[in-house]
């Protein structure tokens, strides 16, 4: 039987720390490079962060979106990252932000989530718009296929809260419910902000990973982490892409930075240092 998806989760942070890093290859971000806005570029951008990373990061999170713009020749490259990526053994969610209906979410699974398909992740984002039950064949196919899911629970951005409010509620029982029983974490995770005021909803009945993006150029320290995570802190998974990303010869250095300063203010113990 393979290893869950939960207990490979569990493992990567207990070696190298809570952090994920998002591998983001903005035209901007090509520009700082001094790459070319091309897939060649994206391509010698993403080998260079996996290079940088892959060996110090629990998670890395390759935006589909900034692939998917050069069409079948930023999907190759992204099948590349995501190969080079779990050949070095590093974890992979994959921000597809995806949600669906029917045979559509299916279909999205088994892009996604199918161990036999080229862009297979360790686990995608999901949208929750459609209710949570709509996302019942992706988790289905997540448990099939030993994969995660992290479902869209309270964004940071201001125009989402209100909508968000109405659905967190549902969004965090029906991961708790998918994820009853299960050890050290069930299937389903959840996306929280790291740059928000406060959480008004209990994170603690969850029993599975939270992934906090926003740390760094949008805002949030990892003092910041530790206040808004401290129920769940061995589940927060704080996300850092720009502020580690726009030096090319910093992009290691700055990773364990932020890597080292969120497991301190967490107070989590790291197993392997780099």
């Amino acid at each position: 039987m393979n290893e869950s998806f939960g207990s490979r989760l569990r493992a990567r942070l207990d070696e190298y720390g809570p952090l994920c890093v998002g591998i983001d290859p903005s035209p901007k971000l090509l520009g700082a490079w001094g790459l070319d806005d091309s897939p060649a570029g994206l391509e010698r951008f993403s080998r260079a962060v996996v290079e940088a990373v892959a060996d110090v990061a629990a998670v890395v999170k390759p935006q589909s979106a900034f692939f998917e713009r050069w069409g079948s020749r930023g999907i190759a490259v992204l099948e590349r990252t995501i190969a080079d990526l779990r050949e070095a053994g590093t974890l992979v969610i994959l921000d597809v932000k995806r949600g669906d209906i029917g045979s559509t979410m299916a279909a999205y699974a088994e892009a996604y989530l199918d161990r036999g398909s080229p862009v297979a992740a360790d686990a995608v984002t999901l949208s929750p718009y459609l209710g949570f039950g709509s996302l019942e064949g992706a988790i289905t196919s997540a448990v099939a296929n030993d994969a995660g899911v992290f479902v869209l629970a309270l964004t940071s951005n201001p125009e989402a809260a209100a909508l968000q409010r109405l659905v967190a509620d549902q969004v965090l029982a029906g991961a708790a419910a998918a994820n009853a029983g299960q050890s050290p974490f069930g299937p389903v995770g959840v996306v929280v902000g790291a740059t928000l005021p406060a959480i008004e909803h209990s994170l603690t009945g969850l029993n599975g990973p939270v992934l906090a993006p926003g740390l760094g150029a949008q805002g949030a320290s990892p003092a910041d982490v530790a206040r808004l995570f401290a129920s769940v802190r061995h589940a927060v998974i704080p996300s850092v892409s720009r502020a580690v990303l726009t030096d090319p010869k910093r992009v290691r250095t700055r990773t364990l930075h932020y890597r080292d300063e969120c497991a301190a203010h967490l107070d989590v113990k790291i197993a392997t240092r780099h």
